[in-house]
This record gives C-alpha cells, sequence and structure tokens, in this order.
C-alpha cells in the first residue's frame, strides 16, 4: 500500500488564522460592478444561452431550478453535461477547470475509463441492485480495512450524513452516554441533530431551519481547535448524561477552512480516553483524498469509528459508511451475528452497498493506491496554492491562499472566519448580516471564476486531482490573474 500522504507541508494553522482574522476586519474586496457586468453580458448571456433557457424550464418544476447544493447560482447556474479527467463541459460546449470534483471525492479526475469500464462491466453481468450480498462488498470492505488500522470492520451506507447518523447510535449504545460534541462550524451531514453549530462557530441553532430546537438538547459545539474549551464542554456533560462521541473534521471544520494546529487532533484523543467518549474521525472528504490511511494515518490517531462519503463510491452515488474497530461496530450486525448478542443500532438503506457502487469504490480506491493518486493531486495542491499566493502579493490583495494537499482554501472575504459569542448575544445579528453580506459577494467572485473557465466549491474552495498536470495549473492560475485584476473595494 502507498504509505505516503498529499501533504508536503502542514499548514501553520496559526498564522494562516491570524490572516483570516484580518481579512474580515478590512472592508470587502470584490469583482468590480463593471467587470462582473461585461462577464454577464459578454459570457454568460452570449456563451450559455442553453443553459439559461434549461435553468428557466427547470424553475418550473424544481424548487430553485437546481437540486443539489453545491451548484452555483449568479447569474444563473450551469448545465453540465461531461466530465473527463480535469475538465468539465456545459450543454453549450464550454469547457472548464474542475476545481469541483464533486465536492471532493474524484481524486483520479473525473470518470475515470479504468472504472468506468469495471462498472459498465457489472450493469452488463449483474445490474445496478438486487438486494443480496455480492462480492464487491466484500472486496471493497477489505480494501478499506487493509488500508486504515483503524477499521476493523466497515458497514456501506448512502451518504456521509447517514453515516453521521449512524455512528452517533452506535456511540449512545457502546457508551450508555447520552450527548455528542462537535466542533464549532463543522459540518458531518444535514441529520437534524448534527445541524448543530454549522457553517461558522457558534451559530448553534440558528442555520437548521426547520428543525426544533429541542432535537439538539443533546448536542454541544466547542471552539476549533480550543482543547480547554472542549475539556470544560466534556466536563460540563458529566453532569447531564455523559458524552457518547465527538466528532471531528481532523484538519478543522468545513474541511480545513478554519485550519487547527497538527497536534490538535491527538489533543482531542486524549480527552475522549479520559472521559469515556468515543473518537470519531468525519473523514468524509480526507478519506483517501489525504492519503490511503486518511486523515487519522497522517495526525498518527486511532479514532474509534471513521465516517466515510463520496470516494467510498468513486463519485458514483451510494456514497458512504461507517468503519471502525470491532467492539464498537458489533452493534451493526445486519446479519450472521456470530453469537455476539448485542442491542443493534437502528439502521436502514435499501440501496445501501448496492454492486454498482461497491465495484466502482473498490476499483477507485485501488487506483488511486496503486497510482499514488494522493500525492500526485496534493502536488498540483502545492502548485496552485503558491501561484495564488503569488497573485495575492503581487497585486496587493487581502486574500488568504493555503492548502492541505490537495484540498485548496482560496479565502476573499472571509465568511467562514466569523465566528459568535453568546456572552455578546446583541452582537449575533450584525455577524449573522455580515456573513450573508460576504457569502453574496462570494457568488459573485464565483461567477467570474466561471467565466474564466473555473469551477470552484462556493467560490473559495478548491479540490485538485491526480489527472491535473502543471501545465494545467499554470492556465488556470492566468485565469484566477485575469479575476483578480477587475478587484476593488466594495462601495457601501
Amino acid at each position: 500500500m502507498d504509505t505516503r500522504f498529499a501533504i508536503s507541508e502542514y499548514p501553520d494553522a496559526a498564522a494562516v488564522n491570524r490572516q483570516l482574522n484580518e481579512l474580515i476586519k478590512k472592508p470587502i474586496y470584490t469583482i468590480t460592478p463593471e467587470a462582473l457586468a461585461a462577464y454577464e453580458a459578454d459570457y454568460f448571456e452570449k456563451k450559455c444561452q442553453k443553459s439559461k433557457a434549461m435553468i428557466e424550464d427547470a424553475k418550473q418544476i424544481i424548487p430553485g431550478g437546481v437540486q443539489h447544493n453545491l451548484a452555483f447560482n449568479y447569474p444563473f447556474p450551469l448545465v453540465f453535461t461531461k466530465a473527463e479527467g480535469a475538465y468539465l463541459y456545459d450543454i453549450d460546449g464550454n469547457k472548464y477547470y474542475d476545481f469541483l470534483q464533486a465536492g471532493g471525492p474524484t481524486v483520479l479526475g473525473s470518470n475515470p475509463p479504468e472504472v468506468r469500464e469495471q462498472v459498465i462491466d457489472l450493469l452488463n453481468t449483474c445490474g445496478p441492485s438486487t438486494g443480496l450480498f455480492h462480492e464487491f462488498e466484500y472486496k471493497l470492505a477489505k480494501k478499506i480495512s487493509d488500508s486504515m488500522d483503524t477499521i476493523d470492520m466497515f458497514r456501506m451506507l448512502q451518504s456521509g450524513t447517514e453515516g453521521c447518523m449512524l455512528a452517533c447510535r452506535i456511540a449512545r449504545l457502546a457508551t450508555k452516554n447520552r450527548n455528542i460534541v462537535k466542533m464549532g462550524g463543522a459540518y458531518h451531514g444535514w441529520s437534524d441533530q448534527l445541524g448543530y453549530g454549522i457553517r461558522i462557530p457558534g451559530t448553534k441553532f440558528t442555520q437548521a431551519h426547520g428543525v426544533p430546537a429541542r432535537l439538539m438538547r443533546d448536542t454541544q459545539e466547542f471552539f476549533p481547535g480550543d482543547l480547554d474549551a472542549l475539556e470544560r464542554v466534556l466536563r460540563l456533560n458529566m453532569f447531564r448524561g455523559g458524552t457518547a462521541a465527538v466528532f471531528l473534521e481532523a484538519i478543522g471544520p468545513e474541511s480545513g477552512s478554519r485550519p487547527v494546529d497538527k497536534d490538535f487532533c491527538a489533543g482531542v484523543e486524549r480527552l475522549c480516553r479520559k472521559y469515556g467518549a468515543l473518537l470519531i474521525f468525519d473523514e468524509v472528504v480526507t478519506g483517501f483524498r489525504l492519503g490511503m490511511s486518511g486523515a487519522q494515518g497522517y495526525f498518527g490517531c486511532s479514532p474509534d469509528l471513521t465516517v466515510f462519503g463520496k470516494v467510498i463510491a468513486g463519485g458514483y452515488p451510494g456514497a458512504g459508511g461507517v468503519g471502525g474497530k470491532r467492539e464498537y461496530m458489533k452493534y451493526l450486525g445486519a446479519g450472521l451475528d456470530g453469537g455476539v448478542k448485542v442491542k443493534k443500532a437502528f439502521c436502514g438503506g435499501t440501496l445501501s452497498a448496492n454492486p454498482l457502487s461497491c465495484a466502482a469504490g473498490y476499483y477507485t480506491l485501488e487506483m488511486i493506491d496503486k497510482t499514488n493518486a494522493c500525492v500526485k493531486a496534493g502536488e498540483m495542491g502545492d502548485r496552485i496554492t503558491k501561484g495564488l499566493q503569488e497573485i495575492i502579493e503581487r497585486r496587493h490583495l487581502p486574500f488568504v491562499a493555503f492548502n492541505q494537499g490537495s484540498i485548496c482554501h482560496l479565502e476573499t472575504v472571509g465568511t467562514l472566519a466569523f465566528s459568535i459569542d453568546w456572552s455578546k448575544i446583541w452582537t449575533i445579528p450584525g455577524v449573522l448580516s455580515e456573513t450573508n453580506r460576504r457569502k453574496a459577494e462570494m457568488t459573485h467572485m464565483g461567477a467570474a471564476y466561471m467565466a474564466e473557465g473555473l469551477v470552484t466549491l462556493a467560490g473559495s474552495r478548491l479540490y485538485t486531482s491526480a489527472a491535473y498536470t502543471p501545465e494545467m495549473i499554470d492556465d488556470a492560475l492566468a485565469r484566477f490573474d485575469r479575476v483578480f485584476a477587475n478587484i476593488a473595494v466594495k462601495e457601501d
């Protein structure tokens, strides 16, 4: 197995966070109204007419006109019809560099033929689902177990959200404790309980609209990177039902958008052992992107449970699961229990572990391993980050660029660098208003990137894959530079 990692040098988290804090103190720097209007007229209106027409029709039968939260909606979503390697193509025939990478799973690049051919063969012989056991269920589980020391057993699901939901139930059964603790601002799917404290630290229940606050009464958050804050929560929970689990995005919330120190995860693990809570690593993004052994291998940690998502099916649907130590995975037995008599965690999923998803996932992980894809993608992440930093410095912009291997961040407005202090409750409306204002400018920046042939995640995150070459990255940097040539302070 390839034991190398995508991260060549871990970022100085304290230095990055200082830069982010300085960014949000400054006025908003964004694309000028004149440049934005030119992009709208010359690109979107002239070159994306089929997308615009289809989205207008879609609005009549689809809320908002799109089904996916990652779709960019300004000035209107584009309709993509082809994905190949490092490129995406829209319905009008326009070509783009793909830095969205379907939200992170396509470490090899989009739609690799070696995986696609295996999936087609499976569809010709078995079909996508039988509801019964298929050999690729075993092959995928074995590959994951062989790759990560903490994964004795693995249960396939259909999404990272389901994986996080199920991990909560396992933790409660195993510990007999009640509370779930998460890092403020982290995203662990959209279940009722874990909608707490999303987007920015301190939001508590305010961003999970439609979820009754009472459903979050057993969930708490702590400030990212602050072990003292975590211990205060764990200590308090001793008097209100104990802590079943601590959830962690190992590189920081929102895929490392607010990075944590390199030794932070080890500190969290020590506190979990001290207070009898399970340590749960959410590796939906980092698993098989930072390396074959994931973030836990890079940081040298031993989580009790690990949640997987997107990459487990290689970008195909049905992408999620939970793996972990045998003593905890015994609460998931669905078939022969081998004499293990415990209460089983409530879990379903008709299409979980379908042959198509398992085959796609198995061949994807095999290819990532054999081709050193994590390292190659990380090298491209280093290259684009360094290039962005050079452009930012040359153009005297306050923007912040950093990366954790192939997970790259380009913060132009710093929306996720804000936090809420409930001891100063009167400041909360102002913080939420300012983050919404800055988020709107992110959509304008994202539109400018799109018009230059750059597809990003929310205008602030970029994933690189092994399909990129240095020449592609340099061309993409020239396109970013064209956008940055038209940046100015926003006039209120």
